[in-house]
């Protein structure tokens, strides 16, 4: 450094390195400066480095000195800024929330009797964040005042974040053209060069995607996923990186782009479980149902284990449950994932009652089936998203189908093919392919019907979708068409390492049935059947009933 510098100009050398994205330079400067005399400045600043270096120690270290130092000065509207910062960072790298709160309720104790500042702004955008999941309104009012104040003090990094909290809670409940506005205006902002706390640029970015996510407009998340990791990348900001590469994992498993989904989310849990494990859950729950998809049910479990208090986890779980035909326990756990968004209005309910609709059918509830349908077609009327309006129209397909009214079902599965066509889901239009076959087969239209299987299987082979695969076969031979022929290298007889009774209970479950209706049929308890069929999968080495089902139709049980 040069010789004859003095602190002061050490400290704003190292803001014009923390602003340009130079965070090992922004770090020396604000050490010299430490050396030549301590300062809250100084030590706040040197926090921001350690942050974008991912030096957790150093960062708690800096900023709690900083936050004492502007306490000692009497400056209060600094020591709550940096207190909110640190409330963050016990969430974020810690996952201690008591001690976040605790943090949180001095910067209230410190600034609730000032007049409001940016340091208010500051605080409402912590606290918004912690919010914006469980209570949309409450974030919602938080981001907002946020905003104004960014406005009025000009502190832009204020605007553009409270701007994206602000449209994620818009989206949330439903009003995406006032949510996304705000998320365009916010990252138009954050990536138009107004910021000087770069991490902030970053992170109104996020919330962009993690929106475009919840109402599955994945093609736009995929534009702007590429511009922020483009930034991230340029300026070696981490943290944000590894997030939003889990997130768009989410948009490459939508796409069918497995490998990379794969890739994307090895790098993010890497990145995640170095520098903030608390967030590392967000690559594990989206590996899980990457996994789940390619019917690797037991290693998509194990991974929702992992993190179980997601809501993603339980709608995860459910799924799973659905493929074994564990009917009663998807409708639960679908049930348990809505009471989550008890608010009606919350777009997050679409998928739990997608999930419910299928479950509710198979269980025989046509009427509470159409219920769940009911609320699933208003709230895609709001959202207006192809994808959500797709799943509307599958879940419609299926209900009218179960009501008796074939034709109906044919021409809503009809529409979500159609719609699910033009927006690149492999998987998701496969699955609603086999549904529609299962109508055709019912409508005595087999030939048309066996083209759609077929249709399927071709698309769930490229993706090596194993479960959905076995769903396909099934079907097949159902219709009386050769199944695919067997894996090489499968066991002549696997079969033979069942007792009688599982190979019992594989035939009905080769018949489609239920384990309800298995227990029915064979006069044992649902349990005991749950029982049966794992043992079945475990010795057979399958990922699901469904590639059960598929192997005893090639072995002439079905």
């Amino acid at each position: 450094m040069g010789g004859t510098a003095t602190a002061q100009d050490l400290v704003e050398s190292g803001w014009d390195a923390l602003r340009v994205g130079e965070w090992l330079r922004a770090k020396e400067c604000f050490e010299h400066a430490l050396a030549a005399g301590v300062s809250a400045e100084a030590f706040e600043g040197l926090g921001w480095a350690a942050y974008c270096l991912d030096e957790d120690p150093l960062t708690f270290d800096a900023r709690e000195r900083a936050y004492r130092l502007y306490r000692r000065c009497g400056d209060d509207q600094s020591a709550a800024r940096v207190a909110a910062w640190l409330a963050a960072d016990w969430y974020e790298f810690r996952g201690e929330p008591a001690v976040g709160n605790g943090w949180l309720r001095r910067a209230h104790r410190l600034l609730d009797p000032m007049e409001p500042g940016p340091s208010h702004g500051w605080l409402a955008v912590h606290e918004a964040s912690m919010l914006v999941e469980d209570d949309t309104a409450a974030a919602r009012a938080l981001a907002v005042q946020a905003v104004e104040l960014g406005r009025r003090f000009d502190v832009p990094e204020l605007e553009m974040v409270g701007l994206g909290l602000e449209g994620v809670a818009l989206v949330s409940e439903g009003d995406l053209g006032a949510g996304m506005a705000r998320l365009d205006e916010a990252t138009a902002a954050a990536l138009g060069g107004e910021a000087e706390i770069l991490p902030c640029v970053a992170w109104a970015c996020c919330y962009l995607i993690a929106a475009c996510e919840q109402v599955r407009d994945y093609d736009r998340a995929g534009e702007w996923c590429g511009r922020v990791a483009e930034f991230c990348e340029r300026h070696e900001i981490a943290l944000p990186l590894s997030v939003c590469k889990a997130k768009y994992a989410g948009v490459l498993t939508w796409q069918g782009r497995w490998p990379e989904a794969e890739a994307e989310l090895g790098l993010a849990a890497e990145g995640l479980e170095a520098t903030r494990p608390p967030l590392t859950e967000d690559a594990w729950v989206r590996l899980a149902e990457l996994r789940r998809r390619q019917g690797r049910l037991e290693e998509a479990e194990g991974l929702f284990g992992r993190c179980e208090h997601k809501p993603l986890a339980l709608l995860g779980r459910a799924e799973i449950a659905l493929e074994r035909g564990e009917s009663a326990d998807a409708a639960e756990l679908a049930d348990r994932y809505l009471r989550r968004f008890s608010n009606r209005n919350r777009i997050e309910r679409c998928a739990g009652l997608e999930v419910a609709v299928r479950s509710l059918i198979d269980l025989g509830q046509p009427n509470a089936a159409e219920a769940a349908l009911a609320e699933l077609q208003q709230l895609a009327a709001r959202a207006a998203t192809r994808p959500l309006r797709a799943a509307m129209l599958a879940a419609q397909g299926l209900v009218g189908a179960a009501r008796g009214d074939l034709e109906a079902g044919r021409r809503s599965l009809e529409d979500a093919l159609d719609l699910l066509s033009a927006t690149g889901a492999p998987f998701e239009l496969a699955r609603v392919r086999l549904d529609l076959a299962g109508v055709l087969a019912a409508l005595g239209r087999e030939e048309r019907a066996r083209r759609e299987v077929e249709a399927a299987l071709a698309a769930l082979d490229q993706l090596g979708a194993l479960g959905q695969r076995a769903r396909g076969e099934a079907l097949l031979a159902r219709l009386g068409h050769a199944p695919a022929p067997m894996p090489q290298g499968e066991p002549p007889e696997p079969l033979a390492r069942l007792s009688r009774r599982e190979r019992e209970v594989l035939v009905l479950v080769a018949e489609g049935l239920t384990n309800r209706d298995i227990g029915r049929r064979l006069v044992v308890s649902e349990h005991t059947v749950h029982r049966h069929v794992t043992s079945i999968l475990r010795k057979l080495g399958l990922p699901s009933r469904a590639a059960a089902a598929s192997l005893a139709a090639r072995h002439g049980l079905a």
